[in-house]
């Protein structure tokens, strides 16, 4: 391979992750407060957005929503967010 076309390829590269990237933080941001929503894509995308909201609040939403959820996957993805943000919120001080 040619030293112009290994440059050509890594940036072919970056650009495509960054794309990439961008129109998944776009399709979270879209969707985070469709954590109740009939599309099940929409749900996936709620949860990914609230993984980094760690508060009481959002674990006891979560809590309601592994009641709620239909979906055997996104309810065990649900159960890993709350019991990775218990652990969080126990390890800070008082």
């Amino acid at each position: 391979m040619k030293p112009t076309q290994a440059v050509s390829f890594a940036l072919a590269l970056v650009a495509g992750f960054s794309v990439g990237w961008f129109a998944a933080s776009r399709h979270v941001e879209r969707h985070r407060a469709a954590l109740f929503s009939p599309s099940r894509l929409k749900r996936m995308a709620a949860l990914s957005h609230l993984t980094g909201q760690v508060r009481i609040e959002t674990v006891r939403l979560l809590e309601d929503y592994t009641a709620w959820e239909p979906s055997a996957l996104l309810r065990k993805r649900a159960r890993e967010i709350v019991r990775r943000m218990k652990t969080e919120l126990e390890a800070l001080p008082a």
